[in-house]
């Protein structure tokens, strides 16, 4: 026995039976071949509630059932009437069933709601039901309950199938004083979802590119969109369309959508698609989503999707004139031209960018172009300064290419090349000197008068002639023919003088033409000096220190100089002065080419000596130098040295006094010869001979 409430029409359970999939909350029952609800056992329980949930692509619903139970009937065996059929063996069977429960998502009040029944065929009256786990006693508390006498379940409030699919709890029976008598014993209750959720786009806009003349059919993007909802359920399945397209030319179907994947495609045919006759580079669709597998029920969501033809390099750059002219200045560089020209493609891409080279008419690399970034023209450059005299025109084939290669079915065509024709003008240039610098050898000392060079300053101009002129003459040796250009000493040159440097003296000259208005130009003169025998050596240092007990007979270690050069120069021979006797206090010892040893053969009194020296260097013919060492002997104590009170005997004086004592000799002759050599050299006859 069924009862239907009086709120749910019949029709709708006979509906609901012709569904594709249903689905019963109470396991006793079934639905056979014929779309009958059959019990599987004998229902004897009256006042459970049963729900029937049908859904196809059409419907989605449920019904109540309200099982009434059969009529009471008296006993009809043996074992029945005399109730042995409790006594007899028998498998026993599971008092506590709770069949699986259901539950729709968005129910509306009133509430508490009936939702199921578990039923105990061991029930006493002091037994209670109880419920547990998780939407019971466990947060969130209190969405589901069970009468404890009862065991019927009911739901509190709405329940959201996308914040929880799935409830699993437990049932259990135990007696007032709460002890377990069965149980527990597992609980499902699944929500069932309503398309509450519309499809949802990750972004409100979506970018994508298709190459201009790309093959019909070629994916664009993907669109994808998400809905919340049960995916086993048709309020989770989309279907994808293109509602509008902007702008619709030249077609509005441009591009198709698959339904179920989302790819976006091309539709227009390849040679339609041409990004340069197209109205624009973007086009933007409006994309909608759809649930319910894209029924009129199902909700929806929108996004935009902005394509972009991109270019692709079918175009050849071609020049805006086929002869461009331009004149420039001889001796000049820089720009003279910029070649312009025309590209369809997209600007700034290496489809439209130009590269300009000379193909032809430059053997000798003058010139040079490159491309301006911000317009694309082609500069042409001098960067080597014509010569009018040379040439007076120049012609110049340039071809022009893109950084991209073209596409396989476009090459590049005539226009793609063009002529350019340089006219050079004609500009009083200066006179040239050749060679610049002018480097020439001759020996110093040669006479006032000599010739030096010849110096050649032609003019690249015809019919025009040059004066020459000094403009930098340091040592002012010089003086230049201004028409002949032959240049002559006036003064004796000297490689020894300041002016010359690394033994070259230089001079700069300027030859000036007769053009209006004049021009000029400079040459240089480099003479380089041959070195003479003209200096005399001399010694260094010139004073030299010593004590008068010093037990070191060296005195000083002196070398030899000479401003002239190799040959002209060491090895040097230094020896004592001619004058007697000199020997026989002072000894020379050769260290090297450059240097020698003066030595003291005895010591000498506090005094200050000249020491007449003799230097000799190495040149044809040698040149000799007498000269003087000025040797202080000093007192030394503590090792200080003072040389303030020496007495100033040179040693030419003493050769005169020599001569003087000769004379006394040849008057006296009872006093010896040796003697008066000696007091020559000895402090204390130097002394007396002072203040004698």
């Amino acid at each position: 026995w069924f009862q239907v409430p009086n709120f749910i029409s019949p029709k709708l359970i006979y509906q609901s039976f012709l569904l594709s999939c249903i689905f019963l909350s109470n396991p006793d029952f079934l639905i056979d071949k014929n779309l009958n609800l059959v019990p599987r056992r004998d229902v004897i329980d009256s006042g459970d509630v049963m729900f029937v949930h049908g859904v196809n692509v059409h419907v989605d619903d449920m019904a109540q059932v309200t099982i009434m139970g059969a009529p009471s009937r008296s006993p009809q065996t043996l074992r029945e009437i005399l109730g042995l059929s409790d006594m007899m063996p028998h498998r026993s069977k599971r008092a506590l069933l709770v069949p699986p429960m259901f539950v729709p998502e968005n129910q509306r009040a009133p509430f508490p709601r009936l939702i199921g029944k578990v039923i105990s065929s061991d029930m006493k009256e002091d037994h209670i039901f109880c419920l547990m786990g998780r939407g019971a006693d466990q947060d969130p508390k209190g969405v589901f309950s069970i009468n404890r006498l009862t065991g019927d379940v009911a739901v509190s409030r709405a329940l959201d199938r996308e914040a929880i699919a799935y409830y699993h709890l437990q049932v259990s029976t135990t007696d007032l004083s709460g002890r377990l008598v069965e149980g527990p014993v597992d609980l499902d209750v699944s929500v069932i979802d309503q398309n509450d959720n519309r499809p949802v786009f990750k972004e409100p806009r979506y970018s994508g590119e298709v190459l201009e003349g790309s093959p019909t059919g070629t994916t664009v993007m993907t669109m994808t969109a998400y809905d919340a909802d049960d995916p086993n359920t048709d309020n989770a399945v989309l279907r994808y369309i293109i509602v509008r397209q902007l702008p619709d030319k030249p077609s509005p179907n441009m591009f198709y959508i698959d339904p179920e994947r989302g790819d976006i495609v091309t539709v227009i045919a390849p040679h339609q698609l041409d990004r340069e006759t197209l109205p624009t580079t973007q086009y933007e669709l409006e994309i909608v989503a759809k649930d319910m597998a894209g029924s009129e029920v199902g909700l929806t969501g929108t996004a935009t999707a902005t394509i972009t033809i991109t270019d692709r390099n079918d175009h050849a750059p071609e020049f805006t004139h086929s002869l461009f002219q331009a004149s420039v200045n001889e001796g000049s560089t820089g720009v003279v031209v910029n070649l312009t020209v025309d590209d369809r493609d997209d600007p700034a891409t290496g489809a439209w960018r130009a590269i300009y080279s000379i193909i032809n008419g430059d053997p000798n690399q003058n010139f040079e172009i490159q491309t301006n970034l911000d317009n694309n023209e082609g500069m042409l450059s001098v960067v080597k300064p014509l010569d009018y005299e040379s040439s007076m025109f120049h012609t110049l084939l340039i071809k022009v290419e893109n950084e991209d290669p073209l596409v396989p079915d476009v090459v590049y065509g005539p226009s793609s090349t063009a002529t350019v024709y340089i006219t050079v003008m004609d500009v009083n240039e200066g006179p040239v000197f050749f060679p610049d610098p002018l480097v020439v050898i001759r020996r110093e000392n040669i006479p006032v008068g000599s010739f030096v060079a010849m110096l050649n300053a032609s003019d690249p101009d015809y019919l025009q002639t040059q004066s020459i002129r000094l403009v930098k003459d340091p040592a002012d040796w010089l003086i230049v023919n201004p028409f002949k250009g032959n240049v002559t000493t006036r003064a004796i040159l000297d490689r020894e003088s300041p002016h010359v440097h690394n033994n070259q003296y230089t001079a700069l000259f300027m030859a000036t033409d007769n053009g209006s208005p004049p021009a000029s130009g400079t040459g240089m003169l480099i003479i380089t000096l041959e070195d003479e025998n003209d200096n005399a050596p001399y010694v260094f240092p010139s004073v030299a220190r010593v004590c008068e007990d010093a037990k070191d007979m060296n005195v000083v270690v002196i070398g030899g100089r000479d401003k002239d050069i190799h040959p002209n120069t060491d090895p040097f021979k230094i020896e004592l002065g001619k004058q007697p006797g000199l020997e026989k206090t002072w000894k020379i010892s050769r260290i090297n080419d450059t240097h020698s040893q003066i030595m003291l053969l005895h010591s000498l009194k506090k005094a200050n000596y000249n020491l007449p020296l003799v230097l000799t260097d190495s040149g044809v013919p040698p040149i000799s130098n007498n000269t003087e060492l000025k040797v202080q002997v000093c007192t030394c104590k503590k090792n200080r040295m003072d040389c303030s009170r020496a007495g100033s005997i040179q040693t030419n004086h003493l050769l005169l006094l020599g001569l003087v004592l000769l004379s006394i000799l040849c008057k006296y002759p009872f006093i010896p010869p040796s003697t008066t050599l000696t007091c020559m050299l000895n402090p204390s006859y130097q002394n007396a001979g002072n203040s004698r």
